[in-house]
């Protein structure tokens, strides 16, 4: 094996590892945002749990406030009708005080079930926050992982890049300049095996002469389709399976 191809496959395993470390590390600010985007969802939760109460509170209060309306009105309503002394103006009087007992009557059934709704919404508070707590106990932790996980991670990034400078400056320029170029848009496989005799990057199968010119060992090949560097080891089967 050529040593330009020796040197560019250990470059290339240090590529493959740094692509890897690279692609973890752009995966935890999602993560880290969708246990906030969770976190968030419960509090939500609790809030409009909260909310639900302070509205049926609201609505509670103002039946009460309507009921003593009415009960002042029936107030003034029995006043007048002790200080009449004409018999439809009483009976008139009358008729209004029973309609306010009946409306009082009614706004008190009302009441009643939104205290039965109150004390359901308190429950639903108390459901709420537990689901939070849990939640925060859980995303805290993860949190926590995550940090450790990603400080790990740029540790070893840190650590590989370290010394790829060095790799890469033991190999000719020109070489090089072309690894580059196919790493960008091949990705991490720029080197590749001839295995079975195709390309071991875009599995197109080779002519003879391609494959003889890999096992010479004589200088760098690159696939005719894929402009991929090829390598041949005695290990390989140029067998062509079809």
């Amino acid at each position: 094996m050529l040593d330009a191809i020796r040197k560019l496959l250990v470059l290339q395993d240090r590529d493959r590892k740094l692509l890897r470390i690279r692609d973890q590390l752009a995966h935890v600010a999602p993560e880290r945002a969708s246990l906030g985007s969770h976190l968030k969802s419960a509090q939500s939760g609790q809030d409009d749990a909260k909310l639900r109460v302070k509205l049926i509170e609201t609505e509670r209060k103002k039946l009460e406030l309507e009921a003593a309306s009415l009960k002042t009105k029936i107030e003034k309503y029995s006043i007048q009708q002790f200080e009449t002394k004409k018999n439809e103006e009483f009976k008139a009087l009358g008729k209004e005080i029973d309609n306010a007992k009946a409306a009082i009557f009614k706004l008190e059934d009302q009441q009643l079930e939104f205290m039965e709704q109150a004390e359901a919404a308190a429950k639903a508070v108390q459901r709420a926050n537990e689901v939070l707590q849990e939640n925060k106990k859980r995303v805290e932790s993860q949190l926590v992982g995550l940090d450790g996980r990603e400080a790990n991670l740029k540790k070893e990034l840190a650590e590989l890049q370290s010394n790829r400078s060095d790799l890469a400056s033991g190999i000719d320029e020109s070489i090089y300049a072309k690894y580059e170029r196919l790493l960008k848009h091949k990705g991490e496989n720029v080197v590749v095996g001839i295995q079975h005799g195709v390309c071991g990057g875009c599995h197109m199968r080779f002519p003879p002469q391609v494959v003889l010119s890999c096992k010479a060992d004589q200088e760098i090949v690159h696939c005719p389709n894929c402009g991929r560097i090829l390598f041949y080891t005695s290990d390989m089967d140029l067998a062509i399976v079809d």
